[in-house]
């Protein structure tokens, strides 16, 4: 019998993970295929990060409550999760799933969040409709992005995905697959909407979600794009922002220009990649629009890898962009009394320390994929980050004092496996 070659094994896992089978070692219980069939199984990342700056956090998501580096210098939070997913087949028609997801949260916790549960009703061969709880298809590892074992890296790459922390939403779907040109297309359209506690009765709202997507796939080539929108409403800064209300037109006009209550957000995403076996590339690009102090930003990222037997190693850019002020000069302060001068300042300091969230960072990504064994990954990477002097990127928990010394070495190992 003939030895397999590691590379290809190593694509056909990837792809297989890709795919909505994602979880097939889950073992089918009817051999009907007009019949009930039930499938199981799970996928995790145990991992550890280290950072050389102690005054911030470097975090895979802002929906998590530390990092590495000013948290701790060795932190397991950054990547660790473990996720399990039921599938259920009724017949031909009717199918549902349901994916749960434990990681860090902002309050510390690591309590399971339901990622995905939903109902699917193929309508036609090409047809399908869908309801529940729904991957967001945004971004070329929507369907996967937070199973590690199906992408190259330790984690997406910040300054994209990160413009983005929600990644699923309640609502209804509809996809439906077209040929054209020797493509084969998947178009989906999708309305729904999401809401969720962060911490200590701070929220997050996305209302009118709607969207489309398609992909396109031909041979070793894959592409996505994504556009939506959404009503987003966040009560982070509300007593921010009810400050500057009390200074008349003035600070009205900065409370509606930056505060976040049921302000349209709008995103666009496009990405490619080309993958033959022994070598692969892809890149992605964002642009995203919140109309309030999360900004205005242009995103993007390019990499690849090389396949050497069990071995990959890859090579990444990625950069984010800000197109909307990241400082304001807030409420002018000449010929205000000593009373209202000192809250204004306080105002002034605190929308500029908002402000900063609006990414502006670069970083470079060196790593290597070891194929350990079947399902099982092992990845090395080192991360050069580097914000911008009024930024803070994608960081956590900066300190005072950070912008002394922006940059970030970090050093990281991901084992990522699915069962």
């Amino acid at each position: 019998m003939t030895k397999p070659d590691p590379r290809t094994a190593q694509v056909v896992a990837t792809r297989a993970c890709i795919s909505v089978a994602l979880l097939a070692g889950g073992v089918a219980q009817a051999a009907d295929p007009d019949g009930l069939a039930w499938t199981f199984g799970g996928f995790g990342t145990a991992a550890v990060s280290h950072s050389d700056n102690r005054r911030a956090d470097f975090g895979a998501s802002v929906l998590k409550a530390s990092g590495a580096g000013y948290s701790d210098a060795w932190s397991p939070h950054v990547d660790s999760r473990l996720g399990a997913q039921l599938g259920v087949t009724i017949n031909k028609q009717w199918s549902g799933v349901v994916q749960v997801i434990t990681e860090q949260r902002l309050d510390r916790s690591y309590r399971p969040l339901v990622e995905w549960a939903n109902v699917k009703y193929q309508a036609t061969p090409d047809l399908s409709l869908r309801v529940g709880r729904i991957a967001l298809p945004i971004f070329l590892a929507a369907d996967y992005r937070k199973i590690g074992y199906a992408y190259p890296w330790a984690r997406t790459p910040g300054e994209v995905y990160g413009a983005l922390s929600i990644s699923s939403s309640d609502g209804v779907d509809a996809s439906y697959r077209w040929k054209a040109g020797g493509l084969k297309l998947l178009t989906q359209a999708f309305v729904g909407g999401t809401g969720f506690d962060l911490y200590q009765g701070y929220t997050v709202k996305a209302r009118k979600l709607t969207g489309v997507s398609t992909t396109a796939e031909r041979g070793a080539f894959s592409s996505r794009v994504s556009a939506f929108s959404s009503e987003v409403s966040i009560n982070l800064a509300d007593e921010l922002f009810d400050g500057f209300n009390q200074f008349g037109p003035p600070g009205q006009a900065l409370a509606r220009q930056y505060g976040i209550e049921r302000k349209r957000f709008n995103a666009l995403t496009i990405g490619a990649g080309y993958d033959p076996g022994d070598w692969f590339v892809m890149a992605e690009v964002g642009r995203f629009n919140s109309h309030s102090f999360l900004g205005k930003t242009l995103t993007g990222y390019a990499g690849g890898g090389y396949r050497i037997g069990a071995f990959t190693p890859y090579l990444t850019y990625a950069a984010s962009h800000a197109k909307s002020p990241t400082r304001d000069p807030g409420l002018a302060l000449d010929g205000l009394p000593p009373a209202l001068a000192a809250p204004a300042g306080q105002l002034n300091a605190g929308l500029n320390y908002l402000l900063m969230s609006v990414s502006v960072q670069n970083t470079v990504s060196a790593g290597v994929r070891w194929d350990v064994r079947r399902n099982v990954a092992l990845k090395l990477q080192y991360d050069r980050v580097r914000p911008d002097a009024h930024s803070r990127g994608t960081l956590l928990n900066v300190q005072p004092g950070f912008g002394e010394r922006p940059r970030v070495n970090l050093a990281s190992a991901v084992l990522d496996f699915v069962f």
